[in-house]
C-alpha cells in the first residue's frame, strides 16, 4: 500500500469509525453468536497473494462485527466500562502512525516526558499528595504485578531476585475477600503463591477488611517465621464496590512495617471529584496507588496510572541495564522501561494528553457525577419494588440486585435464568456476581454516551423479561 492509497483507506476507517459509533445503539449490545461462528467463516490457510481492502472491509462488516459485544453502546452496564471518545481514538490513530517504542528517554523524549506530565495531572486531579510520581502500565494487573514484587523484595532486604524465594521464609500479602481476581495472579507470578496470599474477612457497610483481624493475621504470621510484606487495599472492589478503610490499614501497615498497595482500578477515576475522596482518606499514606483512566476517564484501553511514593523501590525492582538499554550523555532522564514489567512501551500518554485538553476537568467530573447520580435514581426504584431487591447499596455508581418475587423457591436459578435472557434480548447488559451467598445482578453505569434515559430503559427491559419469567 503506497501513501496516496493509505490516505484514502485512512479516511475510510475514519469514516467507518464515525458510522459504526452513530450506529452502534442500534446494535445488540452482547454479541448474539454462538460458540465458534466467526471461526468457521475464517479460511484455514492464509494467503498467498495479498487481498483487496474492499474486500477485508467488506469482511470486517460481515464476520467480525457480529461477533462483537458493543462496550462503547450506551447501554452497556455489565462488569466496568472500557470507555473511550473521539479524542482519545484521535490519539491511538496518531499514536499508530508513529508507531513508536518508547522505552527510553532518547528512544522518544517527548513520549517520555508528556507521561511525566500526564501522571503529574492526574495525580493533581485525584487529590494525591506532591511527592508521588507515577508511570502509565497496561492495567492494573501490571501495575498491582510491580507493586508486590517490590514489597516483595523490600520485606526481603532485596535479597529475592538475586538469591531466589527458595533461600527465604515464605512470604505473605494479606486483602480482603473482595480483592480482584488480579490479586491472586500477582502473587503467582511473584513466586510469592497462594498458599501466602492471606484473605481477610470483611465487615461493614462498605464490605472493607477487618481491620483487627488483619492486625492478628500479620502478627501471627510473624510469630511463625513467615514474612509479612504487603496489604492489597480495595478501593472500589469489582463485585459490589467494596472499599477497605485504607487509613486504618495504613496504621497497621506503619506499625509492622509493610508496603502499602491501594486498588482503585475502576473507583479512582472518580476521586477527580472532591466529593468522593472520603472513599480514598489514607491514600496519601500508601506506597502505591494504581486506577485506570481507561475505564471511566473516556480514555481508550490500555491506559493504567500507577502511582509510587519512592520510585527507586520500584526501579531497583524492576530495572535491569545492560550497555544497550543505557541513556548516555543525559543526565536526569527518566527510562520508563525500569518501572514497568514488559520492556516495550507504547506512547500511552498521547491520548490522556488530548482527552483531557479536550473535554478539561470540570466535563469529566460532570459525566461522572452524573453516572454516579442515575445509578442511584435506578437503584431507588428496584429498591422500592415489591418483587426486587437491592443486595447491596451503591458505591458511587454500582449496585447489586436480584428479582425476589415472593412466590420464587431458587432464587438463584431465577435470577440466573433473568440475567441470561437479558443478555440475550440484546437490548442491555448486565453481568453477574455472588455476594454473601448468593447469586446477584451487578449493575454499573459508566460508559460515555449513557444517559439517564438509557438507565431508565434498562429498569423497563429489566421489568418487562422479569414478568416473562
Amino acid at each position: 500500500m503506497n501513501l496516496d492509497s493509505f490516505r484514502h483507506w485512512a479516511h475510510k476507517a475514519a469514516d467507518w469509525s464515525a458510522d459504526y459509533l452513530g450506529s452502534v445503539a442500534k446494535r445488540p449490545v452482547r454479541a448474539q453468536v454462538k460458540p465458534g461462528d466467526t471461526l468457521k467463516q475464517l479460511p484455514l490457510s492464509p494467503p498467498a497473494a495479498g487481498e483487496s481492502m474492499d474486500d477485508i472491509f467488506a469482511d470486517l462488516d460481515r464476520i467480525i462485527l457480529p461477533g462483537m459485544t458493543h462496550w462503547q453502546h450506551p447501554r452497556f452496564f455489565a462488569y466496568f466500562p472500557a470507555n473511550s471518545s473521539p479524542p482519545s481514538i484521535v490519539a491511538e490513530y496518531v499514536t499508530a502512525a508513529m508507531a513508536a517504542q518508547c522505552m527510553l528517554w532518547q528512544t522518544s523524549p517527548a513520549a517520555t516526558e508528556l507521561e511525566t506530565r500526564m501522571l503529574d495531572w492526574l495525580r493533581q486531579m485525584i487529590g494525591l499528595p506532591d511527592g508521588f510520581r507515577g508511570v502509565i502500565q497496561d492495567s492494573a494487573s501490571g501495575a498491582t504485578l510491580a507493586a508486590l514484587v517490590t514489597a516483595r523484595e523490600k520485606a526481603l532486604a532485596w535479597a529475592g531476585n538475586k538469591e531466589g524465594l527458595a533461600a527465604h521464609a515464605p512470604v505473605r500479602v494479606y486483602g480482603s475477600t473482595h480483592t480482584h481476581s488480579s490479586i491472586d495472579k500477582a502473587v503467582r507470578i511473584a513466586g510469592i503463591g497462594d498458599a501466602n496470599l492471606v484473605k481477610i474477612p470483611v465487615a461493614g457497610s462498605h464490605y472493607g477488611m477487618d481491620m483487627a483481624a488483619l492486625d492478628a493475621a500479620i502478627a501471627a504470621d510473624r510469630m511463625a517465621g513467615r514474612v509479612p510484606a504487603a496489604i492489597v487495599a480495595c478501593l472500589g472492589g469489582t463485585s459490589v464496590g467494596a472499599c477497605d478503610d485504607i487509613d486504618a490499614a495504613a496504621d497497621i501497615a506503619a506499625r509492622h512495617g509493610l508496603y502499602l498497595h491501594v486498588d482503585a482500578a475502576w473507583a479512582g477515576s472518580a476521586m477527580i471529584c472532591p466529593e468522593f475522596r472520603n472513599l480514598m482518606l489514607g491514600a496519601e499514606r500508601a506506597d502505591s496507588f494504581v486506577f485506570n483512566p481507561h475505564k471511566w476517564l473516556l480514555t481508550n484501553f490500555d491506559c493504567s496510572a500507577h502511582f509510587v511514593r519512592d520510585a527507586k523501590a520500584l526501579t531497583d525492582t524492576l530495572g535491569i541495564r545492560p550497555a544497550y538499554l543505557r541513556t548516555l550523555a543525559q543526565e536526569g532522564q527518566v527510562d520508563y522501561q525500569e518501572w514497568s514489567v514488559p520492556l516495550g512501551r507504547r506512547f500511552r500518554a498521547l491520548k490522556l494528553w488530548f482527552v483531557i485538553r479536550s473535554y478539561g476537568v470540570a466535563a469529566l467530573q460532570a459525566k461522572i457525577r452524573d453516572h454516579v447520580s442515575w445509578a442511584r435514581a435506578l437503584a431507588a426504584l428496584i429498591d422500592a419494588h415489591e418483587s426486587f431487591e437491592l443486595t447491596s447499596a451503591p458505591l458511587l455508581s454500582l449496585f447489586s440486585f436480584r428479582y425476589a418475587p415472593r412466590e420464587a423457591a431458587d432464587l438463584d436459578a431465577l435470577n440466573a435464568r433473568l440475567v441470561e435472557r437479558i443478555n440475550d434480548d440484546g437490548r442491555i447488559y448486565l453481568t453477574q456476581s455472588q455476594h454473601e451467598g448468593s447469586f446477584v445482578i451487578r449493575f454499573q453505569v459508566g460508559q460515555t454516551n449513557t444517559t439517564r434515559a438509557d438507565v431508565m430503559a434498562a429498569w423497563d427491559v429489566i421489568r418487562e423479561i422479569a414478568a416473562e419469567l
